[in-house]
């Protein structure tokens, strides 16, 4: 067997490496490989690894980042909108298996009432173990999704308060122990909910280095997952709500949450699963008839029960197969919620469980982890050919976005925001660009915007984005951008906003030489930390043709922010802009605001800070919605608007 820290490390990356290399060519879940590595290398398989403190401290890791994960994958639109049918559904993913173990456990296995009612816990947990097979699929934040990360949430609570309850009954504590821990598990959310944000954005606002950054969010979900052990809960409910907290802060198409996904996902949940894997006793089952009477028992009422929830709950939303099987997926895998329960109560000090109820538990963990998998790779890949034809148009248009560069300082905020337009689910890479004017200077100032293409270029590989760099020389500089975005087929500009009396190419000289869409950006504070978008509408902006394209893509950006958009338009472009946003981004939350004459832009620095950032959509001379005050706006935004971020998007009007 092998000791050696340094051999054990690498048969363990060894597995991570090749297990799903070979069982992606038998179309079969990587999670699947990893569990059954873990059985066949570990002590009790062909005894290849010791299972030492690395499996127990890295697979400690990799639960409390899949639950940290889980929580920064929701979307808190979608968690407030879904809400109602969470809770619903997180009742009957608790109440079906945990009234089901009850019965099975005490008349058909014949146990005592306080073990039947823990092994009824075991059932009615469940953990998020097949969470990253969603992510790989784009559906962190469906519905189905959302609703089923608030159910683990739930149901984790419950059985862990039932565990408590149980084991202070049995351990005859004083009520007051119970009142106490109902005290201070408010006092920790309390804590939890006002500081986290605060300390997140205030951090990510002064300190931009991507190391530093990631460093900061793993110390605060540590952090979380160990003051909830003080509280008394379990640090899987404090890895979730830290996720929750920090969700806005870290944008989905951003170099965080890259990293945090790669290092979670390429080391410390596989080590998590192969750890799992190696828990469980091949041996002890085929000598032992109770043994295998009690898991097979428990496999049985853990899936039915599960897919029993699972199938009422597809019938109450009268939703399709795709996401019932989805949700049993996701819902169907005990692992961390059953280990904790089992070994708590199986404790000398507690003595509810035998070694039997032991075993069986690791079995129940191995055979619901395979089900799970193979559950949600199905109803992934159906719900993903179902949605094919919706996906492909919404939201889509034409072309790619073109991010013009000029300075250093500018290209982190313009990349971070054109990453945000991008419609990521069309495989077609960004296009980065600079031109240099041709004059005695060329040369030195092409190296140098050769250096801001670079630079743009590191930002997007670390959030795992493509662009494509192209770096011209021409004697007009609008005239190079022009060409470009016919040679590359894109759709709209970006460029960055340096206000009055600007050098390279505006927004607005750019918007006179092209029809599509261009966008000019400054921002004060990085994207992420901002909390609200106020967009002014002028009258009539919705006869634009590009009208539900700004719009589409002003939703994009709040999404993954996760910001509150604050809408100011006429009486008449209000309805179509709420219709949009309830058939494409039910999740966002969205006012609105009567403005009938865009005079009235002025009166809104009252209202935009530091926080927020302000749209005003704009139009080229001659189209219905353009105002003469549209001329002086930079001028005016340069007095009145200087001290928050700021965006201005002349709309597309069809291809030049």
């Amino acid at each position: 067997m092998i000791k050696d820290p340094t051999w054990i490390f690498f048969v363990v990356l060894a597995v991570i490496l090749l297990a799903p290399i070979v069982l992606r060519r038998l179309c079969i879940p990587s999670i699947i490989g990893l569990i059954v590595a873990g059985v066949i290398m570990g002590e009790h398989g062909l005894g290849l690894v010791e299972r030492d403190r690395s499996f127990e401290i890295f697979g400690q890791v990799g639960i409390y980042l899949i639950m940290f994960m889980a929580g920064l994958g929701m979307d808190m639109g979608s968690m407030k909108r879904y809400g109602r049918l969470g809770l619903i559904f997180g009742l009957l993913t608790f109440s079906i298996p945990f009234f089901m173990g009850l019965a099975a456990a005490h008349w058909l296995l014949g146990f005592g009432m306080m073990t039947s009612m823990l092994l009824a816990c075991i059932f009615s947990s469940h953990t998020l173990v097949t969470y990253p097979v969603v992510q790989r699929y784009g559906f962190s934040h469906h519905p189905k999704v959302t609703v089923s990360v608030l159910a683990t949430a739930f149901t984790t609570f419950l059985s862990l308060l039932i565990l408590a309850f149980v084991v202070n009954v049995k351990g005859a504590s004083s009520p007051l122990h119970l009142v106490w821990t109902s005290l201070s598990v408010v006092v920790y959310m309390a804590l939890m909910i006002l500081f986290i944000p605060r300390i997140g954005r205030w951090f990510l606002r002064r300190y931009d280095d991507s190391v530093t950054q990631f460093i900061f969010i793993l110390l605060l979900l540590f952090l979380s997952a160990a003051l909830a052990r003080v509280a008394g809960i379990a640090p899987l409910l404090g890895a979730f709500l830290c996720g929750l907290l920090v969700n806005r802060l870290i944008p989905r198409t951003s170099p965080l949450m890259n990293r945090i996904e790669f290092f979670s996902n390429a080391l410390f949940v596989p080590y998590f699963l192969i750890g799992v894997g190696m828990l469980i006793d091949m041996r002890a089952f085929m000598a032992s008839r109770d043994i295998l009477l009690v898991a097979a028992v428990m496999i049985v009422i853990g899936l039915l029960s599960k897919w029993l929830a699972a199938a009422v709950m597809q019938a109450i939303t009268r939703s399709s197969g795709a996401t019932r099987v989805l949700a049993f997926g996701l819902s169907s895998a005990h692992s961390a919620g059953a280990l904790a329960i089992v070994m708590i109560a199986a404790a000398p000090e507690v003595g509810l469980m035998s070694d039997e109820i032991l075993d069986a538990t690791v079995m129940l963990i191995l055979v619901s982890c395979i089900v799970a998998s193979v559950a949600t790779e199905w109803g992934a890949r159906r719900l993903t050919i179902k949605e094919a034809n919706t996906e492909e148009n919404r939201g889509a248009f034409h072309g790619r976005c073109l991010v013009l560069y000029d300075t250093r300082k500018t290209v982190d905020d313009i990349t971070q925001m054109a990453m945000m337009l991008s419609n990521h689910r069309i495989k077609t890479p960004m296009v980065g660009l600079t031109v240099t004017f041709d004059d005695e200077d060329m040369d030195s100032r092409k190296r140098e915007r050769q250096g801001l293409l670079e630079h743009a270029q590191r930002i997007t590989a670390a959030a795992d984005v493509a662009m494509q760099v192209m770096s011209r020389v021409s004697n007009n500089i609008v005239s190079g951008v022009m060409h470009t975005m016919k040679e590359c087929e894109c759709g709209e500009v970006l460029v960055a906003y340096n206000g009055v009396g600007q050098q390279y190419p505006s927004a607005r000289t750019l918007s006179e030489s092209t029809l599509l869409e261009v966008i000019a950006y400054e921002g004060i504070v990085p994207p992420n930390t901002l909390r609200r978008i106020v967009v002014a509408v002028p009258q009539k902006a919705e006869y634009e043709i590009g009208f539900y394209k700004w719009l589409e893509h002003v939703c994009r950006i709040a999404e993954n922010i996760g910001a509150n958009l604050s809408f100011h338009a006429h009486k008449d472009t209000i309805p179509r802009m709420r219709d949009f946003l309830r058939q494409h981004h039910v999740s966002l939350r969205a006012e609105y605001a009567e403005m009938e004459l865009w005079t009235r832009i002025m009166s809104l620095q009252q209202e935009v800070g530091e926080d927020d950032m302000i749209v005003f959509i704009l139009s080229r001379q001659g189209y219905m919605s353009h105002r003469g005050a549209m001329g002086g706006l930079p001028l005016q935004i340069h007095r009145y608007f200087s001290h928050t971020n700021i965006m201005l998007i002349y709309p597309d009007q069809g291809h030049d």
